[in-house]
């Protein structure tokens, strides 16, 4: 009887260990300061289209060329009957590579299989890490799942939000598409203020996902800033019920990522938050792209990721946050040189000017009224409120080749060169507006003109960088010299 007990006792003990691992055994940690995300979106699953052996395929090419330490599957996934069925093989998928995942609703998943049905079938999963969401709040899927630090008991250093961005409003008068409704949103803010407390009162870095773009998508610009495809428009919500204006005033999330617009891939900022579509993943659902999936790389302790698309042919352009630089204009850029520079000594020179200016172009025809020297960009000791300009000259020393962002603040006009090349262009008479540009950098010194003139009624002036390696900044007096 006695021996009885004691194996008993054994065999609860060990039980109550495999319970204890399987547990933890998915707390979602950072690896050596990196970690790293795979985003399906639209896989469009059917169990019984001919397109699911090259799913499979693509998926898991993916995944064994990444290794992300969790997938993220941004709705419309199984959109077919026989539901079930479809579910257990994408399941399958993350079970057979022994990866966590997380799924979102889309808004054709709830359309063959009832929501509770779908996170029954995940929660029977022992590799999906996601949750069926907080009772009383509109959608399914709403949670927060923490990434704690790479050492053992280390608190959160992240955080990821998923959110259900619903599917149809009740009446198509509202257009469309739903929208993350306020209940939504009001727990997104209760859940980051309850992290940030945790922290110290710092927002913790933070990613969003879910499955329809917000309509601030629509505002992203074509060109250089944004890096990838933009083949069709933004397929959103006619409302705007102000996710965007909440993560803002929060502070912690970096940027924003869905899917539902196949035929767009793309990522770039606004009101620096990054918003980013997936790339397509399954075969099944429209668009032209290749599938693949969109990697996030999260950096340990810093408000920094980097972002590129993954497909079975390899890697595209890496995006870098918050810089907003790509590698592919990295590698494109034409990289001014440096420039050999003797008797430099801390500083920019300067020419102050009165006149009417009302373009910097109108500075050389102004009085000259005083030159000297300053640690840095400043119009503080200006002798006149208005009407009233100054062109600084000097060398600005460049820690490493790169690509550098330009930003330019001011009321009124001002305009910045480097090497002779005009990179920021905020000229004219206006209230204070913020403008940008770059250029691609040798290490080294480069001559540096800023031009910048006073109209009338308020004047300001502010000069701002950042690289991939430097976080956003005023132009520090360190990087200023002028000749002797």
């Amino acid at each position: 009887m006695k021996r009885t007990i004691l194996l008993l006792l054994v065999l609860w003990a060990g039980l109550t260990t495999i319970t204890a691992v399987a547990a933890t055994s998915h707390r979602l940690c950072f690896n050596e300061g990196r970690f790293k995300i795979a985003q399906f979106t639209d896989l469009h699953w059917d169990a019984n289209s001919k397109n699911n052996a090259q799913n499979r395929a693509n998926i898991l090419a993916v995944v064994q060329m990444e290794h992300p330490d969790l997938c993220v599957l941004t709705g419309d996934v199984v959109t077919e009957r026989p539901s079930v069925e479809g579910w257990h093989e994408v399941i399958a998928l993350f079970e057979q590579t022994r990866t966590p995942y997380v799924v979102l609703m889309g808004n054709h998943d709830a359309e063959k299989l009832t929501v509770d049905s779908i996170y029954a079938l995940l929660e029977a999963s022992p590799w999906h890490v996601g949750q069926r969401g907080p009772a009383g709040i509109t959608g399914a899927g709403n949670c927060v799942l923490p990434v704690y630090g790479s050492g053992a008991g280390s608190e959160a250093e992240a955080l990821l939000y998923c959110l259900d961005s619903n599917d149809y409003p009740a009446t198509t008068r509202l257009g469309h598409y739903d929208w993350i409704h306020f209940d939504q949103i009001a727990w997104y803010r209760e859940q980051s203020r309850h992290y940030t407390q945790a922290h110290g009162g710092k927002p913790l870095p933070a990613l969003m996902f879910f499955h329809i773009p917000l309509p601030e998508f629509e505002l992203l610009s074509n060109d250089d800033a944004t890096c990838g495809h933009q083949l069709e428009g933004v397929a959103c919500s006619k409302v705007n019920s102000g996710m965007l204006a909440s993560i803002i005033d929060e502070g912690d999330v970096m940027g924003v990522f869905c899917g539902h617009d196949h035929d767009n891939d793309c990522i770039g900022q606004f009101l620096d938050i990054a918003l980013a579509y997936g790339r397509v993943s399954g075969l099944d659902a429209y668009g032209q792209l290749q599938r693949g999936a969109r990697i996030i790389e999260l950096h340990e302790g810093q408000r920094k990721f980097d972002s590129w698309i993954a497909t079975p042919q390899g890697r595209e352009a890496i995006y870098y946050y918050p810089s907003g630089i790509n590698s592919e204009q990295e590698r494109l850029s034409v990289y001014s040189p440096a420039v050999a520079a003797n008797g430099l000594v801390p500083g920019v020179s300067y020419t102050y000017r009165e006149g009417m200016f009302k373009s910097c172009n109108d500075l050389s025809n102004g009085t000259v009224k005083a030159k000297g020297t300053m640690s840095n960009f400043s119009i503080a000791d200006a002798p006149a409120k208005d009407h009233f300009g100054y062109e600084y000259t000097g060398y600005i020393d460049v820690p490493e080749r790169g690509v550098y962002n330009f930003y330019l603040y001011s009321d009124d006009g001002s305009r910045l060169y480097i090497d002779g090349k005009l990179v920021v262009d905020n000229d004219g008479s206006h209230s204070a507006e913020r403008k940008g540009g770059h250029i691609a950098l040798e290490q080294g010194m480069h001559a540096i003109v800023l031009q910048y003139f006073e109209d009338y009624m308020g004047q300001s002036l502010q000069v701002r960088v950042s690289a991939r390696n430097m976080p956003e900044q005023d132009v520090p007096s360190s990087m200023l010299f002028h000749k002797q």
